[in-house]
């Protein structure tokens, strides 16, 4: 259960544009928000972030972006992102069944070489300490520019901000990321933890 309930999206007209940044990312407005109007300038100003970090004119794929997110979840834990993200991933143009793969995302034919070492980078960034070293970051420059690499890490960055809000609040999930942990993420361990 929520350690803060959600507010109702309604209680906040002027939050409404803010809103609708992210019923176009996942088809609902997600418990975070909801929970976080009660700072609404919070919400407004996550809602830019999330705009300059995920525009849809972007150098990386806006569905394989919430891969990165997803990837950046597990490696801090926070099950209510790692559900959400691949969420977005399908609508955002993520096939389901590359999605069902993600767990063998290093031999799946589904996922490219670029594809693997950005979610090991994201993995990396992701982690407490910080793994990215020189290695790395040379695999990230055979596949991905340096501008790509920015946006990259910039979803990295994103999602840290989520991770550490839905933990620390025990953000309940929505039924929509539930299904979708309980379809792809239970093979490898995915409860749902403090969020169901």
């Amino acid at each position: 259960m929520a350690y803060l309930k959600p507010l109702d999206k309604n209680l906040h007209p002027d939050l409404a544009a803010d809103f609708q940044i992210f019923e176009e990312i996942l088809g609902f407005v997600p418990n975070s928000l909801l929970t976080m109007q009660r700072r609404p300038e919070i919400v407004k100003g996550f809602g830019e972030l999330t705009k300059a970090v995920m525009p849809k004119d972007g150098e990386v794929h806006l569905g394989f972006k919430r891969l990165i997110a997803h990837f950046a979840s597990r490696a801090v834990g926070c099950q209510y992102c790692e559900a959400h993200s691949l969420v977005a991933a399908k609508i955002h143009g993520i096939s389901q069944e590359k999605l069902d793969q993600i767990w063998e995302y290093q031999t799946s034919d589904l996922y490219s070489d670029a594809e693997r070492v950005a979610l090991d980078y994201a993995l990396a960034a992701g982690s407490v300490p910080n793994a990215v070293d020189q290695e790395l970051v040379d695999r990230m420059k055979k596949h991905w520019s340096e501008n790509q690499i920015v946006e990259i890490l910039g979803v990295v960055c994103l999602y840290g901000f989520l991770n550490r809000w839905n933990d620390s609040m025990a953000t309940d999930l929505e039924e929509s990321p539930k299904s979708m942990g309980d379809r792809v993420l239970a093979s490898g361990g995915w409860t749902g933890g403090k969020h169901v």
